[in-house]
């Protein structure tokens, strides 16, 4: 029989720390201390369980990178996955994108995506870690980043993303300082990261402006424009409807523009639309979309870099690094009629 590798519990309790020690060595975090440190490379090395990307030998990689992702049906995605690309085309390592949707990503689907056996690394993209999934990936051998996580991956697994809590708050305000009070906000998925932070940040500028944060004014969407739409159309149903919608992304947005259509409304003149992400289709909208922009093509950038440095033995500054958002201000917004 040939010998099994133990896993990084084994190996903790051997040193008598944490899994998330073990993970922070495997991953060259600075955040250990020397001895412990030390104490647990020797454990390593003798169970020869090897750093990912030390697998096989910098001169034995398979030039390969693993992308992960819900779907390519949207420009965000596509925007991700043209960051990630370019980053690997300088390092001259291909990029082979598998599609899991939500609620798919189970440990046997990762086991039927034969690349995973042969690839250097995988990149996530809007994806819930379990515990089952880092393991296997944790035995493979394989590096691990991921994009705008549902919840914190945890074990050290570095994540990148947005000041998604930033952008909601600018956009609210950019609202209330055009003399909007009825302000709707549409999130994407409740259990997203992301989702919450963009809510958060715009109950945080209703309560900076004295202003009453209104259960009612609050929906969840999908991120998609049939979100948008379905949220909107609530909305506008209530006795006393919103002048302005901050939506959580630019396709929700986009399903907001269909529902003020249907209901015989214009924007701006009837009703003010906020997006997020500021996608290339956004200046062509009519009117051209307010939007909170996110770097995602910069985002697929970081986590490709991200990963080669696990790949290459370097230290992360940092497991969880957000890029900065920017609201880009069009003709979708304007003050509310009297």
């Amino acid at each position: 029989m040939s010998e099994q590798r133990p896993t990084l519990a084994v190996i903790a309790a051997e040193a008598g720390v944490s899994q998330a020690t073990v993970s922070k060595v495997l991953n060259g975090r600075a955040d250990v201390a020397a001895s412990t440190r030390e104490r647990i490379e020797g454990l390593l090395r003798s169970h020869h369980y090897l750093h990912p990307g030390q697998r096989q030998g910098r001169a034995r990689r398979s030039g390969l990178v693993d992308l992960i992702i819900g779907g390519l049906d949207s420009a965000w995605a596509v925007e991700i996955l043209r960051g990630v690309e370019a980053e690997c085309a300088q390092r001259s390592v291909g990029t082979v994108v598998s599609l899991v949707p939500p609620g798919e990503a189970t440990p046997s689907s990762w086991a039927a995506l034969p690349v995973l056996h042969h690839s250097d690394g995988v990149i996530l993209v809007t994806a819930s870690v379990t515990r089952a999934q880092r393991a296997q990936i944790e035995q493979a051998g394989v590096a691990l980043v991921v994009i705008d996580p549902i919840d914190l991956p945890g074990n050290g697994v570095p994540s990148i993303g947005a000041t998604n809590w930033a952008g909601g708050l600018a956009a609210t305000e950019h609202l209330l300082e055009l003399g909007h009070r009825r302000i709707a906000a549409i999130g994407g998925r409740k259990e997203m990261l992301c989702s919450q932070a963009r809510i958060d940040g715009y109950r945080a500028a209703l309560e900076r402006a004295g202003i009453e944060v209104r259960r009612d004014l609050i929906r969840f969407g999908d991120f998609q424009h049939e979100g948008g739409f379905r949220c909107a159309r609530e909305l506008l149903a209530l006795p006393e409807p919103p002048t302005a919608v901050f939506a959580g992304s630019d396709q929700q947005a986009m399903g907001v523009y269909e529902a003020a259509r249907q209901g015989g409304l214009s924007v701006p003149g009837d009703l003010s639309v906020v997006g997020f992400d500021d996608l290339p289709m956004c200046g062509w909208l009519s009117p051209p979309l307010t939007t909170v922009r996110q770097p995602l093509e910069e985002m697929g950038r970081l986590a490709a870099r991200t990963l080669f440095q696990l790949l290459d033995g370097q230290p992360l500054v940092s497991p969880r690094m957000e890029l900065s958002t920017e609201l880009k201000v069009r003709l979708s917004t304007a003050p509310p009629r009297l």
